[in-house]
């Protein structure tokens, strides 16, 4: 008999564990503490890669689904310097080794592809316990709990699951990235769209930089780069998002005004400060419990975020139905695998911010892109 698992969050890594088991028939339920799905806004474009993100949702059997979704012409990618003047420009090849498609298209393909009932909406978790024998409550908000007999923590950075398994907690990587929108780009900003393409763009510096990707309808997602310290950042006021703008816009003084657009003119201002757990994050086998995604392997922004925790849940997923009856050595594979797998990508994790913000940029991110293979060029939405 298959033990069904319980799985705290419904982002990608979760979904597509869900739907994973859902296809092998392995009964799974899954807490998330957003109310709907529609509650908040789920981010910006992702590069999905061959070797990790398309696997996974070929192994959900959402192919078709993913084709649907994708954004026709976004993997073109070109890097500027802080006066516009462009570095490199790579249109996109036709192959789609890396098609980006939006957050939020295809969390929606996941949570159409599982049973009604899978995913229950608004239980904040506040506590998770130890029961004993392989079994942990899980305590919400709304005061009800639930017993699991396979706990998976896909509940991201600040996960309420991985004390169970570790002591590892987040720390500042010292840089942050403010997150703003710009719309009807084509119209009311011609200089700024055509600066960034069709697809990403990269306009660095030494400590700070301004990327932004192209979305569907006339919108600029952007991203501004700052290696500033945590109390920097806690200066600013965000809850003014005028005065937030400003005092970012400030850091950028100099910068081609076409460029500083994306900021000035841009909607209310989002901090993202990037934290990460110790390079190479491992635990030691607990009975009954185990982390995907953020959760188990939270690093600076490369590109392989998603794709690595899509990947984990394909992987999870695997393993349960293959060792039905057997939960400890399903979650012993799968960890056998995961450790060394996540390890490799905490290197090119800091080799990629270093590239976009260190001392050489953006000379050093130009000579990256012309030295990368084809796959490695995936340098995507951070959060």
């Amino acid at each position: 008999m298959t033990t069904p698992v319980t799985i705290i969050g419904a982002g990608l890594g979760g979904l597509v564990l869900a739907r994973v088991l859902h296809v092998h028939g392995v009964p799974a339920t899954v807490y998330e503490a957003d109310p709907s799905p529609e509650s908040r806004t789920q981010g910006g474009q992702l590069d999905i890669h061959e070797g990790d993100g398309q696997r996974a949702l070929a192994d959900a059997g959402l192919t078709e689904e993913f084709r649907a979704i994708i954004h026709e012409g976004a993997e073109a990618a070109r890097v500027l310097d802080r006066d516009g003047t462009l570095l490199l420009d790579l249109p996109d090849d036709g192959t789609a080794r890396r098609p980006e498609v939006l957050r939020g298209d295809l969390r929606r393909i996941l949570l159409d592809s599982l049973p009604g009932g899978t995913v229950r909406w608004g239980h904040k978790v506040t506590a998770v316990r130890p029961l004993g024998d392989g079994r942990h409550e899980v305590a919400f908000s709304d005061g009800s709990t639930v017993t699991g007999g396979v706990l998976v923590g896909a509940d991201g950075a600040w996960s309420k699951v991985r004390p169970l398994v570790s002591d590892a907690v987040p720390a500042y990587t010292g840089t942050t990235f403010v997150e703003t929108y710009l719309r009807d780009v084509d119209r009311r900003h011609p200089a700024t769209a055509g600066a960034v393409g069709a697809g990403a763009m990269y306009a660095l510096a030494p400590g700070q930089g301004i990327t932004a990707h192209r979305e569907a309808g006339g919108v600029l997602h952007t991203y501004v780069q700052l290696r500033r310290s945590a109390e920097w950042i806690a200066a600013v006021d965000f809850t003014d998002p005028a005065a937030a703008r400003a005092r970012i816009a400030a850091e950028f003084d100099g910068w081609a005004p076409h460029l500083t657009a994306l900021i000035t003119d841009g909607g209310t201002p989002v901090a993202r400060m990037i934290h990460t757990l110790p390079d190479g994050h491992r635990w030691n086998r607990v009975p009954g419990v185990t982390l995907i995604g953020d959760a188990a392997h939270l690093m600076p922004p490369s590109g392989d975020g998603a794709n690595l925790a899509m990947f984990d849940g394909a992987e999870l997923g695997k393993a349960i139905a293959a060792h039905p009856g057997d939960v400890e050595a399903a979650l012993t594979a799968y960890e056998e695998a995961l450790f060394p797998r996540s390890e490799a990508f905490y290197a090119d994790a800091h080799e990629i911010l270093d590239l976009c913000l260190g001392d050489r940029a953006p000379r050093s991110f130009v000579d990256f892109f012309d030295g990368a293979s084809p796959e490695r060029q995936g340098v995507g939405e951070p959060v």
